[in-house]
């Protein structure tokens, strides 16, 4: 990704991108929260509007996180791989993150799940099956379509 794509991406055009932005990572880290913003309120959404069912709740979490990340590669990029190797997100910027993870341990524990392996083992359940989706079939659902098999294996493996 481009500082050009960047401001692209933004609406801001160069020069005028200098005089609100000092470097490339402060711009790297402002998206980096907005993208996190805005995940956590389809997580925030998702988690006001939960299946009754745990499996069904589970799905629709795996789904909403899945679904956002496939919308957009660099966002994805940006928040969840270290593709910047000299970047890292400010406090401010990384908080949305930590509430999106927090979120997500909130529905765990209230199924159930209360140990921090169980709930890493989610993040790298669904992260890998976005990460192949990338790799494999980007802009196809190959690899959508085996999320509810795959929070099924999940679900049978934590007990629920």
């Amino acid at each position: 990704m481009t500082l050009r794509d960047v401001a692209d991406r933004v609406g801001m055009r160069p020069p005028s991108l200098y005089s609100y932005i000092a470097s490339k990572n402060e711009l790297y880290d402002a998206m980096f929260g907005q993208a996190w913003n805005e995940c956590l309120i389809a997580m925030t959404e998702c988690a006001e509007r939960l299946p009754d069912t745990p499996r069904g709740a589970l799905r629709s979490v795996a789904a909403t996180f899945f679904d956002f990340c496939v919308e957009d590669l660099a966002r994805h990029q940006l928040m969840n791989q270290r593709i910047i190797s000299d970047f890292q997100p400010s406090a401010e910027s990384y908080a949305p993150s930590v509430q999106a993870l927090d979120l997500l341990r909130n529905v765990l524990n209230d199924l159930g799940v209360h140990d921090a392996p169980s709930v890493d083992l989610a993040v790298a359940l669904v992260g890998g099956l976005i990460d192949a989706q990338f790799a494999n079939d980007p802009g196809g659902d190959r690899w959508r379509r085996l999320l509810d098999r795959a929070v099924d294996m999940y679900a049978d493996n934590v007990g629920l």
